[in-house]
């Protein structure tokens, strides 16, 4: 691992492994000025929790935070629930010491929005969110979603599968041999949000919108991240 440069007075962007895969969703002004950390060297590992093999994630927190601390990194953004998840709630519940402080993507979000409040466009949207499974680690931070809907001029439809009942997306599903639940789960998920006239389906993890993406298209909603809603509030083109 080749050390990066880091003033360690500023929080630095956690990218974790998505950094390759989405790099067009973390452009912006949002993100331009960020220093970040990226790569599988601060991969939180927390995906192994899905299929019960702690073993790997216990053996490994212990490296990622000796890289993160080579780096004298004290607040880091994290871009997905499951490294929020990993700091905030795992680590807690498994007497791990956290030597940072960790700041979740969508709280980020929020105070960057209402530090530009005056300058946003109001997008007077409806949308379903598709709450990820990892959540489940950190559910205190939904209510950032809400704050940052209100904030954009976004209504954040009430349906069936939203907040405590969420369904997943189904991408573990497929992983672990079950095909036989992706079909009926997503079916009840999707059709759940065009019956309460959502316009797109919106949502934190990349994972849940490449599996249900093409699926929402079908039934005429867009896909976004709520990272994307922010930018587009701020007046930024998507080009993806």
């Amino acid at each position: 691992m080749r050390l990066k440069e880091i003033d360690p007075d500023k929080p630095v962007f956690h990218k974790c492994t998505f950094s390759r895969m989405n790099p067009e969703e973390m452009k912006g002004q949002m993100f331009e000025n960020l220093q970040y950390i990226s790569g599988r060297a601060f991969f939180c590992n927390l995906m192994y929790h899905h299929y019960a093999r702690d073993s790997v994630i216990r053996e490994r927190v212990p490296i990622i935070i000796d890289n993160i601390n080579k780096h004298g990194i004290k607040e880091l953004i994290c871009w997905h629930d499951e490294c929020y998840g990993l700091w905030t709630s795992y680590c807690q519940r498994n007497n791990i010491e956290v030597p940072f402080k960790p700041i979740h993507l969508f709280e980020y979000l929020y105070n960057y929005l209402k530090e530009y409040e005056s300058e946003l466009t109001k997008l007077d949207m409806k949308v379903a969110y598709q709450r990820n499974c990892s959540n489940r680690f950190i559910p205190e931070t939904d209510k950032w979603v809400d704050k940052i809907c209100e904030l954009i001029g976004v209504e954040r439809v009430a349906r069936e599968y939203d907040r405590e009942n969420a369904l997943c997306c189904t991408g573990p599903f497929s992983m672990i041999g079950r095909a036989d639940l992706v079909r009926p789960t997503q079916n009840k998920n999707v059709k759940d949000m065009v019956d309460h006239g959502a316009e797109a389906c919106v949502y934190n993890c990349p994972m849940c919108k490449d599996v249900l993406g093409s699926k929402v298209l079908r039934k005429g909603l867009k896909n976004y991240l709520l990272s994307d809603l922010a930018r587009m509030a701020l007046g930024e083109e998507l080009n993806y």
